[in-house]
């Protein structure tokens, strides 16, 4: 089968490996009807993150379930999957406790688990799937419409994570809301706030077609400044003291120092941004505002069965956010796509 390995800063190639294989009773094989690359694949591609050796890509996939392990009770063959982007049991004290992504005997695709041997990664035509009635979703009524599949397919990661940023700042209705961050996460996050009742939310974004996009999903507002003048204009905004809450959903020290200065006294950030670039929380900033922080790794294998109905029904359009679609043949192409910001993201179909 094919598959997408990073070998080094912007070097990703296309290679055959053997199909993977039930390793476990616990294990199942899903073939892969989409995947695609995350923004937090960039930061592998960018030599911001060094690898040491070549490493099999992806961690969002929806699929058609091939095959399971004799122990795998909830999920069968025939059954239309999506899979969060860690591996997770579903019965550990952490998962019972609403809280997947610190899964004790979990782990995230692309890596060895302890009694589970290695997983793959998802940017395959298949995925050994450990731990399978814990980690896979089933979809009711089987293979979806074409149509549904990029929703379907932010649910794996960024939806539910857009989600997290909102829930762990407590946006609720009459929220005024801020989102640092104009790629798929912060575009979700727009979405999440205008769910959960946010009354007006500003995009942070420069771009144009991504600007139509957030206001497209209930962003009232657009400001394109960035440092003191962003900051200065949220303030302007909100009665001189800034939005109720920010959501940080790029993970560097630029955007959380932007996140903190924006936010009223007592205000509160959510941040899912994947720390690089070297994120820092300046305590003397927050101990003299008062502005909490909360947030971190999206445990989304817990809000997908939330958030499915209404992808389901067209009420969530978070499949928008795929902007471009290409065979996983040309992931290098997908990879150089969203680095150049020419992509919001990029669907892959093996």
């Amino acid at each position: 089968m094919r598959t997408v390995f990073l070998h080094g800063e912007r070097d990703i190639r296309v290679a055959e490996v053997p199909e993977p294989e039930i390793s476990t009773g616990r294990d199942a094989i899903v073939r892969v009807v989409a995947a695609c690359v995350c923004g937090s694949d960039l930061w592998g591609f960018r030599g911001v993150r060094a690898i040491e050796h070549a490493r099999q890509m992806g961690h969002e996939f929806i699929g058609v379930v091939e095959r399971v392990g004799a122990d795998v009770k909830r999920v069968k063959a025939g059954d239309f999957v999506i899979a969060p982007f860690y591996i997770c049991c579903g019965t550990c004290v952490n998962c019972r406790n609403g809280w997947t992504v610190h899964c004790l005997n979990g782990g995230f695709w692309g890596t060895a688990i302890e009694g589970e041997g290695d997983s793959n990664g998802a940017q395959s035509e298949f995925v050994r799937v450990p731990l399978a009635d814990g980690t896979l979703v089933v979809v009711p009524g089987g293979q979806p419409a074409d149509e549904l599949i990029p929703g379907l397919l932010t649910l794996a990661d960024v939806l539910p994570t857009g989600h997290h940023a909102a829930i762990s700042a407590g946006v609720t209705k009459g929220s005024t809301v801020a989102v640092v961050g104009d790629g798929a996460v912060g575009l979700c996050a727009i979405i999440a706030a205008k769910r959960l009742g946010a009354d007006r939310i500003v995009a942070m974004s420069r771009h144009a077609d991504r600007q139509a996009l957030a206001r497209r999903f209930g962003a009232t507002d657009v400001v394109a400044e960035r440092g003191d003048e962003g900051v200065a204009m949220l303030k302007e905004m909100f009665d001189g003291v800034g939005p109720d809450i920010v959501l940080e959903c790029v993970g560097t020290k630029e955007s959380m120092d932007q996140a903190l200065r924006s936010a009223r006294p007592g205000g509160q950030i959510g941040f899912v941004g994947v720390p690089a670039g070297g994120p820092e929380l300046p305590v003397g900033t927050m101990f003299n505002t008062n502005v909490g922080v909360r947030g971190g790794i999206a445990t989304v294998r817990d809000y997908i069965e939330e958030l499915l109905p209404e992808v389901l029904a067209g009420t969530l359009e978070a499949g928008a956010v795929f902007d471009t679609e290409m065979p996983l043949t040309e992931a290098p192409a997908a990879y150089a796509a969203m680095d150049e910001r020419r992509s919001v993201k990029v669907l892959l179909r093996p």
